[in-house]
């Protein structure tokens, strides 16, 4: 297997495990104090559980490259940037009613 292929899905089950644990635990002080500071939601506990599913969805992107990866190179890289973008967008959708 690639060394690509090996860590994009490490980078993957470690966005996974992330956001599972925010998931269950709601805990809006996981966030770096840096984007503590830029956000200041009204709900936390809502807003880190919303944050939670958007990194598990931006999980996928690394998760499907590392697969593609196994194949080829090139498409595992255009199969992450197409995947990021669109990931990212619909995450903007997840997180526009919450704050």
């Amino acid at each position: 297997m690639p060394p690509f292929t090996i860590l994009m899905l490490i980078f993957a089950g470690a966005l996974l495990i992330y956001a599972g644990i925010m998931a269950l635990t709601k805990d809006y002080d996981m966030l770096p104090i840096r984007a503590r500071q830029s956000v200041k939601p009204k709900n936390k506990k809502k807003y880190a559980f919303q944050l939670s599913k958007v990194i598990a969805l931006v999980a996928a992107a690394p998760a499907l490259s590392g697969i593609v990866g196994i194949w080829t190179p090139l498409g595992a890289g255009i199969v992450f940037v197409v995947g990021l973008i669109v990931f990212l967008w619909i995450g903007t959708k997840i997180m526009k009613g919450v704050s």
